[in-house]
C-alpha cells in the first residue's frame, strides 16, 4: 500500500485520528509520519499489535531488583504484576509506575500526553468537578458550532447535573 500522504514510498505506519467524533485513517510512510510528529518506536514498529508491545514489556526496560519493589498506594499491584497481567489495577498506577510506563506508551501510541476523555470518580472532589464541567462546556460549544444540536442537549443536561449535585 502506498502512503497516503506523499504517495510514493511504501506504507509503514498506520495512523488513526478521532477529531471532534469523526474518525480518520491514514497510511503513512516513515518520512510521512516523521513529518506528522510522530515518533518511531523504540522496541518494534509503529503498526506492531497490542499483544507483541505487551509481550515486549519485560524487554524494553529491566525491573530493578531492590529489597521491597514498589507498590500501588491506591491497590497494591507491584510492577511484577503488572508486567505479568498486562493491567493496571487504579489510576494510582499511573502515578507509580510512570518511568516505567512512559516507553510503552510512546511505542503503542506514538506519545505519552492523553488527549481523550477524562475518568470522573464516584465521589469526585469540587477541583474534579470544576474541571469536568469546564470541559463539558468546552465540548458543548464545539456541539454547538457544529449544530449537533442533540449531543449540545445531552451535553448540557450533564452541566446541569453536575452543577444540581453541588
Amino acid at each position: 500500500m502506498k502512503c497516503d500522504n506523499c504517495g510514493q514510498e511504501e506504507a509503514t505506519v498506520h495512523l488513526t485520528r478521532v477529531v471532534e467524533n469523526k474518525m480518520s485513517s491514514y497510511h503513512l510512510c516513515e518520512r510521512c509520519a516523521a513529518e506528522q510528529g510522530l515518533e518511531e518506536g523504540v522496541g518494534g514498529s509503529p503498526s506492531a499489535p497490542l499483544t507483541d508491545f505487551l509481550a515486549q514489556m519485560g524487554k524494553a526496560e529491566p525491573i530493578e531488583q531492590t529489597a521491597t519493589e514498589v507498590a500501588c498506594e491506591g491497590c497494591g499491584l507491584t510492577l511484577t504484576q503488572f508486567k505479568k497481567s498486562g493491567r493496571l489495577g487504579c489510576a494510582d498506577c499511573y502515578r507509580t509506575f510512570d518511568q516505567h510506563l512512559r516507553s510503552l506508551f510512546r511505542r503503542l501510541h506514538a506519545g505519552t500526553q492523553h488527549v481523550g476523555k477524562v475518568y470522573m470518580p464516584p465521589d469526585p472532589s469540587e477541583a474534579d468537578r470544576t474541571a469536568r464541567i469546564a470541559s463539558l462546556r468546552r465540548s458543548l460549544q464545539r456541539a454547538v458550532d457544529a449544530e449537533d444540536f442533540e449531543r449540545a442537549a445531552s451535553i448540557r443536561d450533564q452541566i446541569r447535573e453536575m452543577e444540581d449535585s453541588t
